[in-house]
């Protein structure tokens, strides 16, 4: 079963979004082992400090393929994102959510790809949600199950 690491700053704070993300972490359970690691939000800090403790927090757990979810990065449809991760042949993916005000260049050097879903600016605990849904959703194209359309 493929390993999937998810890596994210600060914590959830809002029920329901919790229990969406309870309800794709089960969802899941049928085709990967994921892990949410949950590192601590520097809110209270000046920008560049900020970015620095988080993204040193960040490099403790970069294992396997290292994927950045960045505004910048590569532009995926659902099937792109599924056939990124099929490609990976069962490899352990991190997948990073950075903080508010992004990470620094020590963590960029690490990383195999940046990819976008859109141009928008999502809330960091929502994008939690739609990330985890995505990987749902290349699990289920991957599968040739119904729920992608």
């Amino acid at each position: 079963m493929q390993k999937i690491k998810l890596i994210v700053i600060g914590t959830i704070k809002e029920q329901y979004l919790k229990e969406a993300i309870l309800e794709y972490k089960k969802r899941l359970s049928k085709f990967c082992s994921l892990e949410i690691i949950e590192l601590t939000e520097y809110s209270f800090l000046p920008t560049n400090i900020k970015i620095e403790k988080e993204s040193a927090q960040i490099m403790n757990y970069l294992k396997g393929d290292s994927i950045l979810f960045d505004i910048k990065g590569e532009s995926l449809t659902s099937n792109d994102f599924a056939q990124m991760i099929k490609n990976s042949n069962g490899a352990q993916l991190t997948f990073i959510i950075g903080g508010s005000n992004g990470i620094d260049d020590r963590v960029k050097k690490h990383i195999n790809k940046k990819i976008s879903f859109g141009s928008i600016t999502f809330p960091h605990q929502l994008f939690r949600v739609v990330a985890l849904e995505q990987l749902y959703r290349a699990y289920t194209i991957i599968n040739n199950l119904p729920y992608h359309k």
